[in-house]
Order: structure tokens, then sequence, then C-alpha cells
């Protein structure tokens, strides 16, 4: 763990990923205890200008509600929904990409073109027709992501399985009589993980963003729940006259986004050591 942190202290995009992280979270948990207003009620006059009140420093909406509150509180929406869809998609994607790499054969073949079958499919359209099944909500919209993101952790994890699974310590587990999940999930897994926990973390900028669209399309949270991809399209009727109602919305997703695969690039020159030698 102390080389891991000496590693990421040298390296600056994932040193500047992790920052941005912290911040996020930091605000997303402790900001409505910090900066008490409510993003569901009036607090000002309708579109007062950033900068112009220490009580609402990014202005107000055509309702009067404060900006700042609802991006932070928009926040927990997005990080939460990243979260848990990436989650899923792990739980999904890992069991089925090392079942596949391990047993090989007719096995693999199976898995792989079911696989297949999602990745054919664009995965924004076919998030779109799947939150429109489900109706659109926040839990359609983290089941759905979690759907079109398992596969390729499935086929991450299945490489990975593959070129694990002939050395000498898995085996000598084989050899020993140890089950077949025993030898997944003792002695496998746990060497493959590095690749996955970059591909999540990357995988968490891309949650984020779909749930966004997802939100400007209409398709996610309701009105008035603070979201960042609602409050976008809310703010278009008003643009040329608010320019901030839409602006920190967008700013805080690009920056969150950004803040994920910056770490996501720094995690993979650390964990990677033929990345590393290849610079």
């Amino acid at each position: 763990m102390k080389q891991f942190w000496k590693q990421m202290l040298r390296n600056p995009s994932g040193l500047i990923g992790l920052i941005i992280l912290v911040i996020a979270i930091f605000l997303a948990v402790a900001g409505p205890m910090v900066f008490p207003n409510s993003p569901w009620r009036m607090v000002q006059r309708p579109f007062l200008p950033p900068f112009t009140l220490s009580s609402v420093p990014l202005g107000t909406d055509a309702l009067g509600r404060d900006v700042f509150a609802g991006t932070i509180y928009g926040a927990r929406v997005s990080l939460l929904v990243g979260l848990v869809s990436t989650l899923a998609a792990l739980a999904i994607g890992v069991p089925l990409g090392a079942i596949a790499g391990y047993f090989g054969g007719r096995v693999d073949d199976a898995l792989m073109r079911f696989t297949e079958f999602f990745q054919t499919i664009p995965s924004f359209a076919l998030a779109i027709v799947l939150v429109a099944i489900l109706q659109p909500s926040i839990y359609s919209i983290v089941a759905s992501i979690a759907i079109v993101s398992w596969p390729p952790v499935a086929r991450l994890v299945r490489g990975e399985v593959l070129s694990l699974r002939s050395r000498e310590y898995v085996q000598a587990a084989i050899v020993t009589g140890q089950t077949h999940r025993w030898i997944i999930w003792h002695e496998i897994l746990p060497n493959a993980l590095s690749p996955v926990i970059v591909r999540a973390t990357i995988g968490l900028g891309f949650t984020i963003l779909v749930a966004a669209v997802l939100g400007f399309l209409g398709m996610g949270a309701t009105p008035p729940a603070p979201d960042w991809g609602l409050a976008i399209a809310d703010s278009r009727t008003y643009l040329p006259r608010a320019w901030w109602y839409a602006t920190f919305p967008g700013l805080a997703i690009l920056i969150t986004v950004m803040g994920f695969n910056l770490l996501g690039d720094g995690l993979r020159d650390i964990v990677d050591p033929r990345l590393r030698r290849s610079r």
C-alpha cells in the first residue's frame, strides 16, 4: 500500500483525478450541511446572477432555487447511480468472464456469444430502450446502465483468466484437489482484479455521463429532483437570459467524468508495469 501511494504521488494525472473525486465526494456528502439551502424551495428571486450574494454563490434558477444547492444534491444522485450501476455490472461481468475463461470450450463459446449479442447493439441506444421499457426512474437508469456495461467487463476478465489458468499456482491447486469454485475465487480472481479496477474506475465516468444524458432526455429523475442532466434540460429555454443555470451543472458533469478518467489512467500506469516500461 505504501508503494502504491508513492507511485500515485509521482503520477500527475492520477493524483489530479483523485483530488477532483475527493472534492466531489466531500461536497456530495458534507455540502448540504455546510451550505444548507434546499434545492427544492425558493430562496431568492429568480435568475439572480452568480457571485451576487454569498448565500447563493452560483445564482438562482427560474424558480428562485439555489443553483449551487441543486448541483451539490445532483452530485449525490449522479455518484450513487454511477457507483451502484458499476457494482452491478461487475457482479454480472466478473463471474461470467471468469467462468468462460476458466472452463473454455463450449462454455466459453456460449458465454462469449451471449456477451457479443449485447455488444452488437450500441450501448446508449440499448440504454434508452431499456429505460423506456422499465419506465423512466433512477432505478431503471441503474439497471439499464448495468446491463450495457457488463459485457466489456466480462471480456476483460475472460482474457485475464485465460492468461492465469496455466500458471503454476493454479495447476498446483488443481493437483491438490481444490474445487473449481475455490480455484477461481481464491487463486485466479485476486490476481486478475487490477485491470478490472482500472476498467471500473473509467467506467464510472461513463455511467455518470450516460445518466446525465438520460436525465437530459427526460428519461431519468423527474422534476423537481436535483439531477444534473435534468437541470440542463430545464435551463434550455432560459439559456440566453441565465447562462449559469446550465453552465454549472454542465461543468459538474465535465469535471467529475474527467476526474474518473484521469484516476483510471493513473491507476492503469501503476498496475500495468508493461505500460510504464513502454513510457
